[in-house]
């Protein structure tokens, strides 16, 4: 990440069973580290001595924040318990943690356990900003002022072959000082087309080749 000058890193978080945030997006272990425990049924101090198959400790955000100073973190709560512990890290580190997840409800709670808290917007805020960006300009009074805290839409290029990233919404999300993140984009031809359409994030799996690729391009304008 940072040999590729990349700032802001997408992960997802579940919580040990003593209140650990752990970078973990499977409920149980078995698929990284082939044991059956669940995250929410081990503690910290047990999960310390376990090791994935590449033979490296999983990470907790508290740790990874001190250790990569420059990054910031777009964090998804995958599930509710995780929320309150989740957070109270934002709200200690609120420039450098956005929490993200399909679930209005967990966004709503991170805002109650930590007001102000950086927040994507669920997806049943999504669904209304689809909506109002096919109607006019003015219907977007009915987000506005969106709640404090939520900063961006993160969505997919096409949902249920459904376009998402028109330019309507873009200009929609735009006018609400929202930021549009696409996910999840390999691809760069695709990458390049949606930038230029004016999303202003894209989320890969494939960090070092997105980062080549628009370095040799130079600089967005708009």
């Amino acid at each position: 990440m940072r040999a590729h000058g990349l700032t802001i890193m997408e992960t997802d978080a579940r919580v040990t069973a003593d209140g650990v945030v752990v970078l973990h997006h499977d409920s149980t272990l078995q698929r990284l580290c082939e044991r059956p425990e669940s995250l929410r049924s081990i503690t910290w101090r047990e999960l310390a001595t376990i090791e994935d198959q590449s033979g490296n400790p999983l990470a907790r955000l508290d740790e990874a924040l001190a250790a990569f100073p420059e990054m910031r973190f777009n964090v998804d709560a995958k599930d509710l318990r995780v929320v309150g512990p989740l957070a109270h890290i934002a709200a200690r580190h609120r420039d450098r943690v956005v929490i993200s997840s399909f679930s209005s409800f967990r966004l709503a709670l991170a805002n109650r356990y930590a007001p102000g808290t950086y927040r994507s917007m669920g997806m049943s805020g999504v669904g209304l900003l689809k909506s109002l960006s096919a109607i006019s300009r003015g219907a977007t009074v009915a987000l506005n002022p969106v709640s404090r805290g939520v900063i961006a839409v993160q969505v997919p290029e096409v949902y249920s072959g459904i376009p998402v990233t028109t330019p309507g919404f873009i200009a929609t999300a735009h006018r609400l000082n929202l930021e549009v993140h696409v996910w999840t984009v390999d691809d760069v031809a695709v990458a390049e087309r949606l930038v230029d359409a004016g999303v202003d994030g894209i989320v890969t799996d494939t960090p070092a080749a997105m980062a080549e690729h628009f370095a040799a391009r130079g600089p967005v304008r708009r």
